[in-house]
Order: C-alpha cells, then structure tokens, then sequence
C-alpha cells in the first residue's frame, strides 16, 4: 500500500505507511482550519517537532487513548510522561532512530521552543522521514538556514515548508529553501490559520513552477497525496 500524506492544517499532517499512522505535530480541538477532532483521529506514533501549544495541544489526549509512542527531544518526552504518556522515544537533534515503519531523523530548526506552562520545551527540530516508499523532509517551524542544502543531499521526494511569515519562513525564503533543498515535490504549511500568517499558497505555488524545479501540492485541511 503506498504512503499517504494528509494535510490537517496549520502545521499537522498524518502519515499513513506501512499499515501504520504516524501523527506529526497534532493540533485539532483548537485549530480553526482542523477538519477533524482529536478523539477521531489514529495513531501508532506521534512526532513533536517543539513545545508550542499549535504542536503539542492534543498529544497528551491522543497518545493515551491510542497508545501511540511519541517521538520527540527529551525534554518534551519528559514532560509528555509527567502527564501520563506512557510510550515516549526521546531524541534530540541530529539523532535517528528505526521504526518499524521507517527511520526518524531530527533535524535542524531555527525557532524557539517553551512549552504551554513556560517549561523547557529543548532545542526545536524538524523531520527528517527514511519510508519504504520515499523520503519526507518536514521542516516544521523554522527560518531559513544554509544547511537546508545538507538536508536535501538525502534525497527529498517530499518537502513540508511554512510559508507564513510572522512566526516563520515566508513565501521568499520558502522559495530559496527549495532551492536548496531541491526536493522532487513540495507543500506550504503553516499559513491562514490566523491573520498574522494570512498567504495565498496558490500565487506562491505559481512561483515554485516558475523558479525552482519542484512540483508545488496545495492541500487543503483534509486532502491527501501519495508518496
């Protein structure tokens, strides 16, 4: 079966390969642009890329009614397991581990990372995803850096890029981490879910085709695309 990438607005997407769901950043009771609540979604992993609330509201309900392990820096691991999350994997930047399903790889990301009650949220990551069927590069919450281009030596059949500006990259800088990167297809995240990070995906996507060799996807919160 092949590897399918569902959009869930804002910064969330679930992943569904090898028989198995993996939730990254899960933000659904509270986000306006969700089109599913946290009780109806599955989960066999979660990933958490840093500690605030637009990445970490649900985790805690969805990782105990499913049972889900949740992949993230120690700090959050530690934290999640404080209030009652019995299977988490703590990482931290630059490591990787083997899943049934496939490699997790933390990467690199340029943001910050307290958690909703002022903790120590650690060092803010993006995803790096080794799948049976390709390999995924979510940036997660980030500006712009050089090493983007180490990153995309991996091989990036998907990119997940912010392009909301305010908070993280823009439509600009977006666009140079393509270029970088140079991953085979790409999709905007983290924008229009409030006014602060308002874009239009559409002219931006126009912009990927005209200056960069990668395939824009504009999903909207529900939609899906295939490995």
């Amino acid at each position: 079966m092949s590897t399918q990438v569902t959009f869930h607005g804002h910064g969330t997407f679930a992943i569904e390969t090898a028989g198995k769901t993996i939730l990254i950043d899960p933000f659904f009771t509270d986000n306006p642009s969700a089109t599913v609540a946290a009780d109806d979604v599955a989960a066999d992993a979660i990933i958490v890329s840093h500690g605030h609330f637009d990445h970490v509201a649900d985790v805690v309900s969805i990782a105990k009614r499913t049972g889900a392990t949740v992949i993230s820096n120690f700090e959050i691991v530690t934290w999640l397991q404080k209030q009652g999350v019995e299977n988490g994997h703590p990482m931290n930047t630059g490591g990787q581990a083997k899943f049934d399903w496939g490699t997790v790889k933390l990467t690199l990301a340029f943001h910050s990372s307290s958690l909703p009650d002022g903790g120590n949220g650690g060092s803010p990551s993006g995803v790096l995803l080794k799948l049976a069927d390709g390999t995924i590069y979510h940036a997660c919450d980030t500006a712009l850096f050089g090493d983007m281009k180490l990153i995309g030596e991996e091989g990036i059949d998907l990119a997940i890029l912010p392009i909301g500006d305010t908070f993280t990259m823009g439509p600009d800088d977006a666009l140079r981490a393509i270029r970088l990167i140079e991953p085979k297809r790409v999709v905007p995240d983290h924008y229009n879910t409030w006014p602060p990070i308002a874009q239009d995906a559409d002219v931006w996507a126009e912009r990927v085709r005209a200056q960069t060799s990668a395939e824009p996807v504009v999903l909207q919160p529900g939609q899906s695309l295939t490995l």
